[in-house]
C-alpha cells in the first residue's frame, strides 16, 4: 500500500475554496452547505489535538463530570449501556448540551449502543436474538424490527448501533454463534441489508461487523485465527460484507480482534484499506472492536509497544480506537515525526463526515420527557412478538402437534429451560426471569391446576440428584414439555457468575447438551408418557437421541422477551411455525462442519457413504457424513404442493437476470407460510465450487386449497467466481437451478446455460 501524504487529500482539505458564510455562521454550521464542504471547512479549523480526540471513544456516566471528562475538547464517540432508557436519554442529552455549549468548537460526539436484538439500555424492547431472526428467512419483518431499534435509540438520543454481525456461522463450538444471522453468505447479506436500511432510514447509522472471518475461529475459541487463503476469503466471509455496502451504505465497519491466514486484520492495511475501501467500496469510516488495536502488542504479538499499535492501526486505515489507549499518542508522534499528520486528518474527516450525515450537527439533542412514548409501546412489544412467531423452527411432529387442550388435563413442565427467559448475549436483561418462560405462557392458558413444574437438572452441572423428580412428575401427567438447551446473558452483566454456556468468550467444546440434560430426556422418555423436546439455545447442539425418540421437537433460538408467549402460541396451534434452519445441526461434534454448501469432495465418496454403530463403513466409520437436520429445514402445521415452476430463459448472459416463477399449493388444512427457496449448482467449473449455494428465497403466507406464485430473481453476476487467477468471472457452461422447501428437499429443477 502506497503512503498517504497531505497533497494526496484533496477531497478532505479544500481550504482555498472555501470563503466566509457569513459573520456569525462558520461554515460548518450552515445546513445548505455540501456534507464534504462542511467537513473541510470544520478541520481547518481544528488543532492537531481536536483532531486526534475525534479519533477515541470518551465515555462518562456521570453527568456532573463532563468538564473533567472532556475539559474543551469534543470526542468523536461515547456510550453508556448501564442506564435505564430515561437516564440515558438526560445523559446523552446534558453532554450534547456541554460539547456544544461548553467546547471551542461545538462538536458533537457520535452516541453509540449496541443494538443487535434492541438497544442495550434497560427498558427497551428486547427482540429475538439474531441467529433467531435469521430463522424467519423474511428479511423484510427484520427491516421493520430495525426501524423500531433505531426509533428507540434516537428517543434517547442515541445515533448509531454496533451492529449487525455479519459473520458466518461455520464452526459451531463458538459461543457467539447466536450473534449471527447463521452459516450462509447470502441469506447473511440479505438480512444484513434489511437490517442495515431499517435502521439508517431512521437516522440511525448501522456498524456491520466483524471485518471479518471472525465467525470460523480455530477451535471455536474466541477470537482465535481463522485459516483461508484469497477464495475463501471473497466468497464467503466477505460477501455478506460486499453485499451490505453495496445495498445499504452502512455508516461505519468495525474491525475483528482475529487474524486470518496469519495476519492481524486491524493492523493490515491492505484489508482494512486495499480490500475494504478499495476493492468493495466502503465509504463510511472504520472503528476498532473494544481493545482490538492494543492486541496488536498483547495478544499477536505483532508489534512491541502500545504505541507502534496505535500507528499501524490508524495508517492501516482504522479510523476510530475503542477501550483501549493505543490512540492517545499520536498527537505527540505527530510532533516527534513519527506519523504523518496526514493520516489523523484522513480519519478525522471520515468520523466527521459520518457525524454530519447522521444529523448530529443540526440537532443532537432528545427530549427525555418523551422516551416512554417511543420506548417498549404496545406496538413494539407487539412486533417483538411477530419476529419470536415467525423464529420458531419444527424439527420434527409425529402428529402431537399442535395441542389439543383438552385432552391433556396435566402437562409437566420439565427442564432447565423451562421457567426461565432466555433473551441471550447483548440484551440488557440482568437475571433469568421466568415471566418471559414457556412455563409461565402455559399457565396463563391453562391454570396453575393443570401445569406442573421441574426442572429436573440444572443446564450445566453434572448434578442429577433431581431427574427422578421430574420423570415421576412426567409419569402422573398426560404429556411431558422439556425445555433444554444452552444459556447466555451479556458479558458485562457477570454473566462468568451465572454459568453461562453460549455467548461471547463462552464456547463449547462438545456441541452435546450440556450438563446432565440429556440423562433427563432419556428418564422422562422411559415413563412412557408422550414427551415434546423444546430446544432454547444460540446454536445448534447435538439432538440425534430427541430427533429419534421425542414425539415432536421445536426450536427457539432464543426469543426475546415474547419467547414463551411464542412457543405456547406454536404448541396450541394458534400459530403455524414457518421458521426455516438457518444454521445446520451436527449429528455429533466431530461431525461438524456440518454446513449444507460444501465442496463435493468434502462430502461425497465414490465408494463409502457413511456408517451406522450397527453397521460400520468409511467415511466415517460410525455415521454418516450429513447434518442431521440441514440448512432451510422447517416443518409445518399444513402441506404444501409445489405444483409447477418456471424460468424466464434457458440461455443468458452474464449481466442478464433470471426470473423463477413457482406455483406453490396449501394442501392442508390451516393457513402456513412457506419459504421457497433458490439453490444453484455450478456443474462444470474451472474451480471447486459448492455442491449448493443459496440465491434466493421469497416467503409468502397461503390459506388451504390458494395457490399463489413465488417470483425469485437471480441476477447472473450472482453465479460469479473468482477463478485460478483470482479474477471474478461468470464462466460459461450449464447450471442446476434447484427449487425447494430445504437445502435437502428440492422439488423442481431447471438447468440454464450462460453464454459469454
Amino acid at each position: 500500500m502506497t503512503l498517504i501524504t497531505k497533497s494526496a487529500l484533496p477531497c478532505l482539505l479544500m481550504l482555498s475554496a472555501l470563503g466566509t458564510y457569513g459573520k456569525d455562521l462558520p461554515p460548518y454550521k450552515d445546513t445548505t452547505l455540501p456534507v464534504k464542504e462542511r467537513v473541510a471547512d470544520l478541520m481547518s479549523r481544528m488543532t492537531l489535538r481536536e483532531k486526534a480526540a475525534q479519533l477515541r471513544n470518551n465515555s462518562t456516566s456521570d453527568r456532573h463530570a463532563f468538564a473533567n471528562t472532556y475539559g474543551d475538547c469534543s470526542p468523536g464517540t461515547v456510550h453508556d449501556m448501564s442506564l435505564n432508557t430515561r437516564d440515558a436519554a438526560i445523559l446523552f442529552n446534558e453532554m450534547q448540551h456541554y460539547l456544544s455549549d461548553s467546547t471551542r468548537l461545538g462538536i458533537p460526539a457520535l452516541t453509540s449502543v449496541e443494538g443487535i436484538h434492541g438497544v442495550l439500555q434497560d427498558g427497551c424492547t428486547v427482540f429475538p436474538q439474531a441467529i433467531a431472526q435469521g430463522t424467519t428467512f423474511n428479511p423484510q419483518l427484520i427491516e421493520r424490527m430495525t426501524n423500531v431499534i433505531a426509533e428507540e435509540a434516537k428517543a434517547m438520543g442515541i445515533r448509531q448501533l454496533l451492529s449487525p454481525v455479519l459473520d458466518v456461522a461455520r464452526e459451531l463450538r463458538w459461543g457467539r454463534v447466536e450473534e449471527t444471522f447463521g452459516e450462509d453468505p447470502f441469506l447473511i447479506g440479505e438480512m444484513g441489508t434489511a437490517f442495515v436500511n431499517g435502521s439508517q432510514k431512521n437516522g440511525v447509522g448501522c456498524m456491520p461487523k466483524h471485518f471479518m472471518a471472525h465467525g470460523t475461529p480455530t477451535g471455536g475459541l474466541n477470537c482465535a485465527f481463522v485459516a483461508g487463503g484469497p477464495r475463501e476469503l471473497r466468497s464467503i466471509y466477505a460477501y455478506p460484507f460486499a453485499k451490505v455496502i453495496k445495498n445499504a451504505s452502512p455508516a461505519a465497519i468495525m474491525t475483528a480482534y482475529s487474524s486470518y491466514d496469519g495476519i492481524p486484520v486491524t493492523g493490515s492495511a491492505y484489508y482494512m484499506t486495499d480490500f475494504l475501501r478499495d476493492e468493495l467500496g466502503f465509504k463510511g469510516y472504520l472503528y476498532s472492536d473494544w481493545g482490538s488495536i492494543d492486541r496488536l502488542k498483547v495478544f499477536h504479538n505483532s508489534v512491541a509497544t502500545t504505541e507502534e499499535a496505535g500507528r499501524k492501526a490508524i495508517m492501516a486505515g482504522v479510523d476510530m480506537d475503542v477501550w483501549d489507549w493505543a490512540y492517545n499518542s499520536l498527537e505527540q508522534q505527530v510532533e516527534e515525526g513519527l506519523l504523518d499528520e496526514a493520516y489523523i486528518d484522513r480519519a478525522c474527516a471520515r468520523i466527521l463526515e459520518a457525524k454530519f450525515n447522521l444529523g448530529f450537527f443540526d440537532d443532537p439533542y432528545c427530549d427525555p420527557d418523551k422516551v416512554d412514548k417511543y420506548i417498549h409501546t404496545p406496538g413494539h412489544v407487539a412486533l417483538a412478538k411477530e419476529v419470536a412467531d415467525e423464529s420458531i423452527v419444527l424439527l420434527e411432529n409425529n402428529g402431537i402437534l399442535p395441542l389439543n387442550p383438552d385432552k391433556y388435563k396435566r402437562i409437566a413442565m420439565l427442564g432447565p429451560n423451562s421457567n426461565v427467559g432466555i433473551v441471550g448475549d447483548y440484551g440488557w436483561i440482568h437475571d433469568w426471569t421466568p415471566d418471559w418462560s414457556i412455563t409461565e405462557a402455559m399457565t396463563k392458558r391453562l391454570g396453575k391446576n393443570r401445569v406442573v413444574h421441574a426442572d429436573g437438572c440444572d443446564w450445566w452441572s453434572q448434578d442429577d440428584s433431581s431427574i427422578a423428580e421430574a420423570a415421576k412428575l412426567a409419569a402422573e401427567s398426560d404429556l411431558a414439555i422439556v425445555a433444554v438447551g444452552t444459556r447466555s446473558i451479556w458479558l458485562g452483566r457477570d454473566a462468568k457468575g451465572k454459568k453461562v454456556t453460549c455467548g461471547e468468550g463462552f464456547d463449547l467444546s462438545s456441541l452435546d447438551l450440556p450438563g446432565r440434560q440429556l440423562d433427563l430426556l432419556k428418564a422422562v422418555k422411559a415413563t412412557g408418557t408422550p414427551m415434546i423436546v423444546v430446544l432454547i439455545t444460540g446454536k445448534p447442539l447435538v439432538m440425534d437421541w430427541a430427533q429419534k425418540n421425542a414425539d415432536a421437537v421445536v426450536l427457539q433460538f432464543y426469543g426475546g422477551e415474547q419467547q414463551g408467549e411464542a412457543l405456547a402460541d406454536v404448541l396450541f396451534g394458534e400459530v403455524n411455525p414457518s421458521g426455516k434452519l438457518n444454521v445446520s445441526f451436527p449429528r455429533s461434534t466431530g461431525n461438524t462442519p456440518c454446513y449444507y454448501n460444501y465442496y463435493s469432495g468434502d462430502r461425497e465418496q465414490v465408494f463409502d457413504k457413511g456408517g451406522s454403530l450397527e453397521e460400520p463403513n468409511g467415511h466415517y466409520i460410525f455415521e454418516r457424513p450429513y447434518a442431521l437436520w440441514n440448512f432451510g429445514h422447517g416443518k409445518s402445521y399444513t402441506s404444501f404442493d409445489y405444483i409447477d415452476s418456471r424460468i424466464s430463459s434457458s440461455t443468458l448472459s452474464p449481466d442478464d437476470t433470471l426470473i423463477v416463477e413457482v406455483d406453490v399449493k396449501n394442501t392442508g388444512t390451516v393457513p402456513g407460510k412457506e419459504v421457497v427457496q433458490l439453490y444453484v449448482n455450478d456443474k462444470v467449473s474451472s474451480v471447486s465450487t459448492p455442491v449448493q449455494m443459496l440465491k434466493g428465497f421469497d416467503k409468502q403466507l397461503i390459506v388451504p386449497g390458494e395457490t399463489r406464485t413465488f417470483t425469485i430473481s437471480l441476477p447472473i453476476d450472482e453465479l460469479a467466481i473468482y477463478n485460478e487467477a483470482m479474477q471474478r468471472v461468470v464462466e460459461p457452461g450449464e447450471f442446476e437451478i434447484m427449487i425447494g422447501s430445504a437445502s435437502d428437499d428440492i422439488r423442481k429443477t431447471h438447468t440454464i446455460k450462460i453464454d459469454n
